[in-house]
């Protein structure tokens, strides 16, 4: 797993990467607010969210070598704010989703791709 500091607030984070994913026709699945379902179920937490998405051109390839990679798939990125106020992103390496799966190197260029795209979200 890669994390990286965040220059924005978690929300800002997701925000940004959500919009840059859109850009590039990236599609987003789902974005879920840990720390909101925390407080509908009355407990306090640190702002945390997680955005879900991929492309099906670059995933399906994955799958179609090892239907099992469907687990790591689509990708994920998590934002959360540490206790001293920082704010992470995180998310899975594409080597890791390649050698994790046993999928030829060749493939790890179809995840690649969001990487820059994540790094974007977090800086200034």
């Amino acid at each position: 797993m890669t994390v990286l500091a965040s220059s924005h607030s978690v929300s800002t984070t997701i925000d940004r990467l959500e919009s840059l994913l859109q850009e590039r026709a990236v599609l987003v699945f789902a974005r879920i607010d840990f720390s909101a379902d925390a407080a509908r179920a009355g407990l306090q937490m640190r702002p945390e969210q997680l955005l879900i998405f991929g492309n099906p051109r670059a995933g399906t390839a994955l799958m179609l070598a090892e239907p099992a990679a469907g687990i790591d798939l689509p990708l994920k990125a998590l934002a959360w704010e540490d206790p001293d106020g920082q704010v992470r992103l995180a998310y899975n390496d594409p080597a890791y989703v390649i050698e994790r799966h046993a999928l030829a190197g060749a493939l790890a260029a179809n995840l690649a791709a969001v990487v820059p795209i994540i790094e974007r979200a977090a800086q200034p």
